[in-house]
Parts: structure tokens; C-alpha cells; sequence
């Protein structure tokens, strides 16, 4: 392994995990391998904490490899609550509105999801990483304070109903760079004429990275002690 040099590694990010985290667990793994004090260690797709499933690390300069990561295409599977709202869009936060779901039938949400394919807008949810003013949404939004975001346009390739357990569905999503899987449910809560939340996240795929090629992090520290390692300058 050439972690200077650059590796690239997948990881199936554990429930309750941030993003942060897993950096810091990889990053400070590498460091008491290779007993060095500084190396670049960084993710290319944010997954929240309530989120699991497929992220990709790169070390050393294969960190210049990110952008290109992150462009690639992503597939999700999701479970949707359908007649309730949060704020932050997932369990996060706790349920603020109820709403009619009477109506909702299994044929509905099947036609109701093909409207979502396609390129579309979607506005960010509140509780997310986008800046305001140069802050993060997330924080002015823990703090009770307004935030208005624009809407950005992003691309939908695959929308499918995997499940109908009425009132909770679940989704498999394919999707493009900056797609909230939070804000789609929401706007299908919307389009069901009613409110919606999401309950689970998976992110299945990265590009041709999928969830079976990943590796738990939780056993990187034994994993990095059985690799060869070459000497770099």
C-alpha cells in the first residue's frame, strides 16, 4: 500500500457515524501505521448520520481524485413515512405536523414517483451542509434562526417502489452529485397531496463501487496491520 502516493478505499459507513468520523478513524489509523504525524485523508460524498452504506476515502494524492468521485452517479435505497413531517426531513428531528393519508394507495405513489424522473429542482432541506452567508445552513437552522434556500437542478435516472408497507414505502433512487434524499421525500409527501419523511437511508452505489465491495471501518485498524507497506520519500 502507497498511502502518500494515494489509495483509494470504500467503506460501508456504520449508523450514527458522521462523515467527519469516519475520516478521522481512517486518517488516524494510517498515522499509527505508517507512525507518521500528518497525511491528507478525505471523503468524496457526505453521508448524514442517520445515512449508511458506500463512501469513498482517498488518501495522500489520490485526493485529488474526489471531484471526480463525487460527480459520479449514486443509488440509494430509502424508507419514506408517509402523513407526517419533520423538520430536518428524516428522525432527526421529531415529528412536527400530521397530515391526511387516507387517500394514498400503492397505485398513487407508483405514478406519483414517475414524475420525479428526469431532471427536476429541489430546493436543499434547512438542516443540511449548504452555506448562508457564509454559514452552515444546519447551524442557523439548530439555532431556530430562518433559512431560505434556492433551488438547485439536479437529475433523477431511476425512481422505483422496492415496497409498500403502508404508511411507510420504500424507494430505490438513482441519482446525480447533490441530490437530498431527505428533500425528495419530502416533495413526494407533497405530490401525495400529503407530508413525508424519510425513516432509513442506505447509499448502495458509488459509480461502480457498490455496498458488497466495501469494508467496515470498525475493522480498518487490523485490516491496515496486515498490509504491506511501501517506504515513500
Amino acid at each position: 500500500m502507497k498511502f502518500k502516493s494515494g489509495e483509494i478505499l470504500y467503506f460501508n459507513k456504520p449508523l450514527g457515524w458522521t462523515s467527519f468520523n469516519l475520516v478521522s478513524r481512517i486518517r488516524g489509523s494510517i498515522r499509527r501505521r505508517l507512525d507518521i504525524k500528518k497525511i491528507k485523508v478525505g471523503h468524496a460524498g457526505t453521508l448524514d448520520p442517520l445515512a449508511t452504506g458506500v463512501m469513498i476515502i482517498c488518501t495522500g494524492k489520490a485526493t485529488k481524485r474526489i471531484g471526480e468521485f463525487q460527480y459520479q452517479t449514486k443509488e440509494y435505497i430509502a424508507k419514506i413515512y408517509l402523513g407526517a413531517t419533520t423538520p430536518s426531513f428524516d428522525l432527526e428531528q421529531e415529528v412536527d405536523h400530521t397530515y391526511p393519508n387516507e387517500h394514498i394507495t400503492q397505485e398513487l405513489v407508483e405514478e406519483t414517483l414517475k414524475n420525479f424522473i428526469g431532471r427536476i429542482e429541489q430546493v436543499p432541506p434547512a438542516f443540511s451542509a449548504c452555506k448562508v452567508d457564509g454559514k452552515r445552513a444546519y447551524d442557523l437552522a439548530r439555532k431556530g434562526e430562518e433559512v431560505i434556500l434556492k433551488p438547485k437542478v439536479l437529475v433523477i435516472d431511476e425512481i422505483e417502489l422496492m415496497d409498500y408497507s403502508f404508511p411507510e414505502i420504500t424507494v430505490r433512487v438513482v441519482c446525480s452529485k447533490g441530490t437530498y434524499i431527505r428533500a425528495l421525500a419530502r416533495d413526494i409527501g407533497l405530490a401525495l397531496g400529503s407530508g413525508a419523511h424519510l425513516t432509513g437511508l442506505i447509499r448502495t452505489r458509488i459509480g461502480e463501487i457498490r455496498l458488497e465491495d466495501c469494508m467496515d471501518p470498525r475493522e480498518f485498524d487490523t485490516w491496515v496491520d496486515q498490509q504491506e507497506i511501501e517506504i515513500e520519500e
